[in-house]
Order: C-alpha cells, then structure tokens, then sequence
C-alpha cells in the first residue's frame, strides 16, 4: 500500500506544478520544415514540428490526441490540421507556419493549457481519494486494534472460585501432564 501510496503522491507533485510545470510548446524544430518553403516549389501546406517544454505525460498525450483537442482545433477554424506526439515533440500535419503564427500557435497553446489542468484535477482527485481511502484504512486497523485490546481470556468470576488451591491440586497435575505431553511431542529443545 505505501508504494502504491508514493506513486500517486509523486504524481500528484508532478502535477500538482511542484516538479514540473505546464505542458507547452518552445520552438519550431526548423530542420524539420521542407527545403522548398520561401520558394516557387513550396507546398502549401506541410507538418511542422514544435519541441515540448517539458516531456508529456502519458495523460496529457491522450489529452492532446483525444476528441476534445479535435473538436477544439475544428471551432477554431482548423479541422483540417492532424496532431501526432513523437517524444517531445508535436507534430502538427495539414498547416503552415503562416496559419501558426496568426493564430494556430496560440489555439495549440491554450489547448496545452486545458489539457495540463483537466489532467491536474484528475490526479489530484485520485490523491485526495487514495488519502481519504488510506485514512479510513488506518481508522479501521485502529478500531480493529482497539476491539482487540478489550478481548480478556481472564475465566469467569464463578469459574475462578471454582478452580482448586495451588497446594498440589488437580489443576496442576493437569497442567504438569500437558508439559510432558508437550515435551515428549518434540515441543521441548532436544
């Protein structure tokens, strides 16, 4: 359970901003562009690759790749531009620099934005549930512990008074008897 514990509060650091900040995008990997662009021959539209801030987590790729970041890029006017992770770098099909930099640019990086915060909450709230799971956890383990320590294997008042004296009775015969039993069984060091 500890371990279990540790990774999800090292996740929870990581997203938490303590480790690690928001994910975003730094700079066009500008050998990645086509020879051609700026000439007679340049397509019009190619994939540019733009290098992470930091390395994405598996949550935020599913995030990048998922239906909302889709639905996202097609209200702003780009259903056509296809997103891929490769490591730490985005690679985004269907555009061109151009299209980035009046205003693709900022739509991917309020996008990144979204995704590092909806993937936040979703691990804080597996924080917050695995601590409250483990709190209840140890409040069980306590009460069973406490119920525990009430159990007496003390006899009864009346069975007490009962039982013979310690002057040679049959309660210590019966008692010699199991030791020598108890002995001859291998219980005693040989």
């Amino acid at each position: 359970m500890f371990r279990a514990y540790r990774a999800v509060m090292e996740t929870h650091t990581r997203a938490s901003g303590t480790a690690v900040g928001p994910l975003g995008l730094g700079s066009v990997l500008v050998d990645s562009l086509p020879t051609t662009l700026m000439t007679a021959g340049a397509p019009r539209r190619y994939t540019v690759e733009a290098v992470f801030t930091r390395r994405p987590e598996a949550d935020e790729v599913a995030g990048i790749l998922g239906a909302s970041t889709r639905d996202a890029l097609t209200r702003a006017g780009y259903a056509g531009v296809e997103l891929t992770v490769s490591d730490r770098r985005l690679e985004i099909g269907g555009t061109n620099l151009e299209e980035l930099r009046d205003g693709l640019a900022r739509v991917l990086a309020d996008r990144l934005a979204e995704v590092t915060a909806e993937v936040r909450r979703r691990q804080e709230a597996a924080a917050a549930e695995f601590r409250k799971t483990a709190e209840s956890e140890h409040d069980r383990a306590a009460a069973a512990a406490a119920l525990a320590q009430e159990v007496s294997f003390r006899p009864s008042p009346d069975r007490a008074a009962s039982a013979p004296s310690s002057n040679g009775s049959l309660g210590e015969r019966d008692e010699s008897a199991r030791l020598n039993v108890w002995a001859d069984e291998g219980g005693h060091g040989r």
